[in-house]
């Protein structure tokens, strides 16, 4: 038998209030993940491949997110790459890269910073290679995208809200 101050407690108290097993926690995490599109234009080639000229690379990013129900989101990563040259456009390669992802017992801040920041920054890598090999595939240099600070982008993005709201029209103070 166990005595008082020893290693064995009582299991059934709950500082918390919350009974035991109770599922009170804040938690969030990818449950899946896919390409939902990809699209690949290599509209001059097989010309393109000849071409000299230091091409002008264009890479942009969207984030969008969709709710599923209470606890499951759908996260778009979108990822668009045009390369270009003097005598024209070599390749644009277009990507959908989707993640599903379950949050719960999380404010709506804390949802919304997973949502937009987090979530892109697991999502990036796998997108990533999808691009460089779709680019590869193409026929081209496999193109290796930089790293992505999303949430540094994040912060900067509610900055620039916060102070936009905060000041109206640009250039009052």
């Amino acid at each position: 038998m166990a005595e008082q101050g020893d290693v064995l407690t009582n299991l059934d108290s709950d500082p918390a209030g919350a009974g035991n097993g109770a599922d009170t926690l804040p938690v969030a995490g990818l449950l899946t993940q896919y390409v939902k599109d990809l699209s690949v234009e290599n509209p001059k080639a097989p010309e393109s491949f000849q071409w000299t000229d230091q091409p002008q690379i264009d890479v942009q990013f969207n984030i969008a997110a969709r709710k599923i129900n209470e606890e499951v989101h759908e996260i778009e990563l979108k990822i668009s790459v045009t390369n270009k040259s003097s005598q024209g456009t070599a390749y644009i390669v277009e990507l959908s890269y989707c993640g599903l992802v379950g949050m719960r017992n999380m404010s709506d801040e804390q949802k919304h910073a997973f949502t937009y920041a987090e979530a892109p920054r697991i999502l990036f890598p796998f997108a990533r290679r999808i691009v460089g090999d779709a680019v590869r595939d193409a026929g081209f240099a496999p193109l290796l995208l930089d790293p992505v600070d999303f949430n540094g982008l994040y912060v900067q993005q509610l900055q620039a809200q916060a102070q936009q709201a905060g000041q109206g029209a640009p250039g009052e103070a």
